[in-house]
């Protein structure tokens, strides 16, 4: 009798680019069942799967409570969550970076913001020494609500910023020019090995690097050492084990700098190594047992 897996995902995927379906196959090998299910479903019984992965729930930003809510059943159920609730609590809020950085990890100059202050954002041009930043949600994905802020144009954006992010607790960082032009390097690590590396670079005008906003995607075959060392260094620090991590990494000057950790919904990027969803399924079943 064949174990049975469930890929947690959204009702509705087609305005993404989803790479889930090519584990499908390995797993089975594995002697796995694996199930797509919406993670808003109210009919699934948790109860009825060995493990369940978080997989393209890519909407959960919108609905942060409910979205718990529905992690803590899985955790409490007979079912195995991957990457566990413990790690989901970790790493939703963007405050890990400063964390990192205090274990001597590079990162973007990061401040965060509990509440909207948009003289204080203004000012941040002058402590980042820069005349341009980024503005983001501390709890996004997709590149949601993310937007570069000139200086010279800042005050025609005042109302706009208002009412984006009155509400949200928010970080803003110094724009680091090289992601329009060398792009943003994604290291993908299955347990803390690394499976595969790639580059993801915007189109012409834009600067974010997904594919839904018309990125480009290279594999790296043989990526240069002090990237990777740089992504395992960041693999140490993680303050617990996790079945699938994605390092997100941006070259400024001679150094490298953590963007983001994605241990939640990543995107793994199977389609970019023909090996890798097999590589998962066996770091997977070997979790499991």
């Amino acid at each position: 009798m064949n174990k049975k897996c469930a890929l947690l995902t959204m009702e509705d995927l087609s305005n993404f680019e989803s790479y889930d379906d090519l584990i499908i196959e390995p797993f089975n090998l594995l002697g796995w069942e694996c199930i797509f299910v919406p993670w808003e479903s109210k009919s699934v019984h948790w109860d009825d799967f060995d493990a369940v992965i978080i997989r393209s729930t890519w909407d959960y930003q919108q609905k942060e409570k409910l979205f718990f809510k529905t992690l803590a059943k899985i955790s409490k159920s007979k079912a195995k969550l991957y990457n566990p609730l413990s790690v989901v609590k970790w790493n939703i809020n963007k405050n890990y970076l400063k964390e990192l950085g205090k274990k001597d990890i590079a990162i973007i100059p990061t401040k965060i913001f509990d509440i909207f202050d948009y003289k204080s954002i203004k000012e941040c041009f002058l402590s980042f020494g820069t005349n341009k930043l980024i503005i983001k949600p501390s709890v996004s994905a997709n590149a949601d609500d993310t937007f570069i802020l000139e200086e010279s144009s800042i005050d025609d954006n005042r109302v706009f910023l208002t009412n984006v992010f009155k509400n949200k607790e928010y970080l803003v960082q110094p724009f680091i020019e090289n992601i329009k032009i060398e792009g943003e390097y994604s290291l993908i690590f299955f347990g803390n090995v690394l499976s595969h590396v790639l580059l993801k670079t915007p189109k012409a005008g834009d600067f974010r690097v997904q594919e839904e906003h018309g990125g480009i995607l290279k594999s790296i075959n043989s990526p240069e050492n002090s990237l990777v060392d740089f992504g395992l260094k960041v693999i140490k620090n993680l303050p617990m084990a996790c079945l699938y991590s994605r390092i997100d990494v941006v070259r400024n000057n001679d150094q490298f700098l953590l963007m983001e950790v994605e241990l939640i919904e990543p995107s793994l990027y199977f389609n970019m190594n023909s090996k890798s969803a097999m590589k998962f399924a066996k770091v997977f079943d070997r979790w499991h047992c």
